[in-house]
């Protein structure tokens, strides 16, 4: 018997609007415009050959990296958790390789059972420095008063890795509306804020995605440095960076 599918259309792209909002210890603001993927990571878009290049997706650039295939990365790191699928649908948000290229800051996967019904969300995070680590929220996390979880992975070398994320993570329909917050003793120290509209992933679209944001994941990752060195002229200090250590099932 098939499994059942949520009812949500994909794959699906969301021309969006980045904003990185900080509040202490000085006042700054990051606007940044791209556009992301929403799929279902069984059924990933198959493009026309010309256009591959514009959009690959590798289970290479999730989770361990060392897996063909997204979602058996994915089902390794939460099998190392309790936690198992039983062949749900698993929903991806997120940036495809461009051009031999990817960032992805922040992924989303929203996992289903086989009925349907939400198990959990996972934040996978990756920063500058090539590394990633996942928060695993439990199914509030998609709804829209959020969910907490503690910080455990050096972002940005401004902020210490401690404090605590509210992250609103409502899966997204016509519209993309996401949050994180970064607090620590009650005080809101950051905000992430993403939001886009749907479109339909045809191939004019995805065109005309990638002529307003050519090379998309090398432009964020630019961005983000840039930002990164304006702070550290205006005399914010950097935090120094402890090795990391991969997560159980991320190895």
């Amino acid at each position: 018997m098939e499994r059942a599918r949520t009812d949500v259309r994909v794959p699906a792209l969301y021309p969006s609007l980045i904003t990185h909002v900080r509040t202490r210890p000085l006042r700054d603001a990051l606007t940044h415009r791209t556009y992301l993927w929403f799929v279902d990571v069984d059924r990933l878009p198959v493009l026309p050959r010309p256009l591959r290049p514009l959009a690959r997706f590798s289970g290479r650039d999730h989770f361990a990296g060392r897996d063909a295939g997204i979602r058996c990365g994915l089902e390794r790191y939460l099998r190392a958790r309790g936690v198992e699928l039983d062949g749900g649908q698993v929903l991806m948000l997120g940036s495809a390789r461009v051009l031999g290229h990817v960032f992805n800051p922040l992924t989303l996967f929203w996992c289903h059972g086989p009925g349907g019904e939400l198990r959990c969300v996972v934040a996978e995070v990756h920063n500058t420095y090539g590394e990633r680590h996942c928060y695993l929220l439990r199914p509030d996390a998609a709804s829209r008063s959020g969910t907490s979880t503690g910080k455990e992975f050096y972002v940005s070398p401004f902020f210490a890795v401690a404090g605590e994320y509210r992250m609103r993570l409502p899966r997204p329909d016509e519209r993309l509306d996401l949050a994180v917050h970064l607090e620590r003793s009650g005080i809101r120290l950051f905000t992430a804020t993403v939001r886009g509209e749907r479109r339909a992933a045809t191939s004019r679209s995805l065109l005309r995605a990638a002529a307003r944001h050519p090379f998309a994941t090398l432009a964020v990752s630019f961005a983000i440095r840039r930002h990164g060195i304006r702070l550290w002229l205006r005399g914010l200090p950097v935090v120094p960076r402890d090795h990391h250590h991969p997560q159980e099932g991320m190895q």
